[in-house]
């Protein structure tokens, strides 16, 4: 399934709808501006939360933090750079994800390392508005998570850009 995202959504105390492949609003993303770190709320139509997205304000590595109902359940990070810059996700129960690609000009993929299996592959390749792309999550996947992930990835490589 594909959703479009807007590039405006990531501005700190922004929200933005998430549409879907019809252009329904699927799920709105909540721009915490009074938190001391940098905070998102996914919620779904009727306005629950479903995840939570987090910069963690103390590590080592800058890192992103997804949360349901109250605990974590994806950690997104740099990886260490050695011929182009990618992001690990570490999900709760040990499975990982890696994304590779162009970050600032969002065209990637996300991949399951355990078999390669692609988890979504983000692109504003056919899109005409320059401030919405796209991310298109792959049958079986949890789509708000996948989502959650796709934001933590631009939070990420927006800081590292303006670094």
């Amino acid at each position: 399934m594909r959703y479009r995202v807007q590039d405006k959504a990531f501005s700190m105390g922004d929200d933005s709808w998430i549409e879907d492949e019809q252009g329904r609003k699927a799920f709105l993303l909540d721009g915490k501006l009074l938190r001391v770190s940098q905070t998102y709320e996914l919620k779904d139509g009727t306005g629950e939360v479903l995840l939570v997205i987090r910069k963690k304000v103390v590590a080592l590595r800058e890192t992103m933090v997804v949360e349901r109902d109250g605990g974590a359940v994806a950690k997104v990070h740099e990886k260490v750079k050695i011929v182009r810059e990618r992001f690990c996700v570490d999900l709760k129960g040990g499975e990982e994800w890696t994304a590779t690609g162009d970050f600032l000009g969002k065209e990637y993929e996300v991949d399951r390392d355990s078999d390669g299996v692609r988890v979504a592959l983000v692109s504003r390749k056919w899109l005409r508005l320059r401030d919405v792309y796209t991310v298109n999550v792959s049958e079986g996947f949890d789509v708000p998570l996948v989502l959650a992930v796709a934001v933590a990835v631009d939070a990420l490589a927006r800081a590292g850009r303006d670094r």
